[in-house]
């Protein structure tokens, strides 16, 4: 079989029914081999007979769905220079629609250099250790399924990852437990709609490569964040098959979940990959041209610049891997039908060449592209460089994950944070995105996420315990801002589980009332455990997956986080989609927002700037939350009280005068959540008590 001469574009395999046209990427390369292999892994190469515009493209007739394939890339072994090219170490296609499966470490040598010389290139073949990339049929009936653009103020992410979430799941078969097809079925998707979270954030989907150290522990990258092709699903995710079957199911994953109301968001990992530093493995882009896909040192580019912490960082200032970028992105939205991204270390993307520069290439594009401006965009504000904290600084179209309104809740919570800090996160966080135009929904507002403590063990430990890790319990973050209430880990202390429970009730209380989108992490309200790991990045196993066997204290929690994020559904107040000023602005005879003291006075100055002060009440007008219908009409909402005593001793609180309402009832308490709404009613300058440690929620029924 001889190539005949294809087409420069569209990069990767694109099979037309009769045959594949294949096309890669190399500026510095000096010829390429496409590697097929059937059944018994016979290896067949065929040179690629153009090259346009640094694509190296070939077609092959009669090659097509379930072919598997790589590349052989030739060019300088000058690593001094930066080339590490190997042709004897196979390549998995960067544009690679299906991967079958993991790297087999044990089964050749992946590094292409000899041992303890990384300037001498080795020469023994890795192609027995290299998963294939596989020609995938990309038809598929989405039976007039589209993205469902759900307004982010309308929005309640759920951060889950794919296997943990079904893999003790009852009510799934056995064999989809842990894959695509499992968070697929009734039992998965009735959970989530019973909740009533409106998206998935899952973590990385993108085909990973775990780390031959952590194999060596017996250990995987559970997680995920160590990509090697950002085109393909995870093949370890998929029950059907791992030839291209991966793809469908992941497909019909997305229609299920659109289906029942629910949008996908990618937590996707652009910033580096799988392949390490400079002594790392050689499995796909620092074979095809290290110089172009990594940042290297300019002064000495047999080194990597690394913004990441995972040894390398991927060069979106290279137009080739800038446009790997953006055409996974649109394959991910225009074929896949994905509603929006969550980037990994954020920051990293945006360095032109050593500051995070939000006018970078990076965003001009996103900003400018028909398609994936209008999807949901969520940055990690961070990465680990210099500079790279960068909450509130990304530019407008994006939203944030928030880490000030985590670190802030922690603190209020367990007594070390001020009022005027907290009140700056429960409204929206305006100090960070106003200024630039952004709005509230601009704010990711979590407490917790995959990175650090469950909710449950945020409130039983006030250390990280990561023996697990194998790491000498070294690894995951000191600074927990957790507090045990008391004793460290389980205890049989009922004082203790009470105030536990109360902590975990004040926390989602306080996510799913403040202004922004809140996002909850998978498990947390079932009482997940990690038992007080924080970084279980490598924990594939009970440890991390969600434990589906539900005590009393478990289903009573599930049962409150559903009334919550029920009460957020229903009234907009709580999901405003501009800035509360304090200002009358409707004529309602009273501001949007108006905070006061126990005695029922305005806050003044030095209210806010007392560091000791851990209560303070807010009323919230429904009939000034700057909220139209479809013919621009006003809506108009109830109006709540919330009185926060995060004091450990009760406090009573005097109601705020007549023209702020008449009489108030219970909507919530987190002190007595067996409560019912209207369970209580008070008259306005009337004293309520707030018991230590907890928040009420009232209504104004006048």
């Amino acid at each position: 079989m001889r190539p005949w001469p294809g087409h420069p574009f569209p990069l990767g395999p694109v099979w037309d029914g009769n045959g594949t046209n294949f096309s890669i990427t190399s500026e510095n390369a000096e010829w390429i081999e496409l590697c097929l292999f059937d059944e018994d892994d016979v290896e067949t190469r065929h040179e690629l007979p153009r090259v346009t515009a640094h694509n190296w493209h070939g077609y092959l007739p009669g090659v097509g769905p379930g072919q598997r394939y790589g590349y052989r890339v030739h060019g300088r072994w000058e690593p001094e220079q930066g080339h590490r090219f190997n042709a004897n170490k196979l390549l998995i296609d960067p544009y690679a629609k299906a991967i079958e499966g993991p790297v087999l470490w044990d089964r050749a040598r992946t590094l292409g250099y000899a041992d303890g010389d990384d300037l001498v290139i080795d020469r023994t073949d890795s192609a027995r250790a290299i998963p294939k990339s596989v020609v995938v049929d990309p038809s598929f009936d989405w039976e007039g399924d589209d993205l469902l653009r759900r307004p982010w103020d309308t929005t309640v992410i759920y951060e889950l990852h794919v296997k943990g979430f079904t893999e003790r799941m009852p009510g799934v078969r056995d064999d989809l437990r842990g894959t695509y097809a499992g968070l697929a079925s009734d039992a998965a998707i009735g959970h989530l709609v019973d909740l009533g979270v409106t998206a998935v954030e899952l973590l990385p989907i993108h085909h990973i490569a775990d780390e031959h150290f952590l194999q060596a522990r017996g250990l995987t990258n559970y997680w995920g964040y160590s990509t090697i092709g950002f085109f393909a699903p995870h093949a370890g995710y998929a029950a059907t098959g791992t030839r291209g079957e991966q793809v469908r199911e992941f497909k019909g994953l997305v229609k299920a979940l659109h289906r029942a109301g629910i949008e996908v968001i990618l937590d996707v990992v652009y910033n580096h990959t799988a392949e390490g530093n400079h002594l790392g493995p050689t499995l796909s882009f620092r074979g095809v041209d290290n110089l172009a896909y990594y940042r290297t040192l300019p002064d000495n580019p047999r080194y990597y610049k690394d913004f990441t912490g995972t040894g390398n960082s991927l060069n979106p200032v290279n137009p080739s891997v800038l446009r790997l970028i953006m055409d996974s992105l649109r394959y991910f939205v225009l074929d896949c039908h994905v509603d929006g991204f969550r980037f990994d270390l954020a920051s990293a993307l945006a360095r032109e060449f050593h500051d995070v520069d939000r006018l970078s290439a990076f965003f001009d594009i996103i900003h400018q592209d028909p398609v994936l401006s209008q999807v949901k965009l969520i940055a990690e504000p961070w990465d680990v460089g210099e500079g790279g904290y960068q909450v509130g600084n990304f530019p407008v179209l994006w939203t944030e994950w928030n880490g000030m309104y985590r670190d802030t809740m922690r603190d209020f919570w367990r007594g070390r944070a001020p009022v005027a800090a907290f009140a700056r996160r429960f409204t929206g966080s305006s100090d960070l995105y106003q200024s630039d135009g952004r709005r509230p929904f601009a704010s990711i507002n979590y407490v917790t996420c995959h990175d650090g403590f469950t909710l449950r063990d945020l409130v039983s430990y006030d250390e990280r315990h990561n023996e697990a890790n194998l790491e000498d319990n070294q690894d995951g973050t000191p600074d927990n801002r957790s507090w045990n209430c008391g004793v460290e880990g389980e205890t049989h202390d009922a004082a203790v589980i009470a105030l536990r429970d109360r902590q975990s009730r004040n926390f989602f209380t306080t996510l799913l009332l403040s202004h922004g989108v809140p996002m909850l992490m998978a498990g947390d309200e079932l009482r997940r455990t990690q038992r007080g790991n924080n970084n279980a990045y490598c924990q594939d196993n009970e440890l991390s997956w969600v434990d589906w066997a539900l005590d009393d204290r478990a289903r009573d929690l599930h049962d409150f986080v559903r009334r919550v994020i029920a009460i957020r559904r229903d009234h907009p107040v709580f999901r405003r989609p501009t800035f509360l000023t304090g200002k009358e602005h409707e004529d309602s005879g009273a501001p949007d927002i108006w905070w006061f003291r126990t005695d029922g006075r305005a806050m003044t100055r030095a209210d806010w700037e007392r560091g000791d002060a851990l209560s303070v009440g807010a009323f919230l007008n429904g009939a000034e939350i700057d909220v139209q219908t479809r013919e621009g009409e006003p809506v108009v909402d109830d109006s709540f009280l919330v009185l926060f005593n995060a004091w450990h001793d009760p406090l009573s609180f005097r109601l705020p005068p007549a023209r702020f309402g008449r009489r108030w009832e219970l909507e919530l308490s987190t002190a007595e959540p067996e409560l019912e709404a209207g369970a209580w009613e008070a008259p306005s300058r009337s004293e309520v008590d707030v018991p230590e440690r907890s928040l009420l929620l009232l209504r104004r029924t006048r």
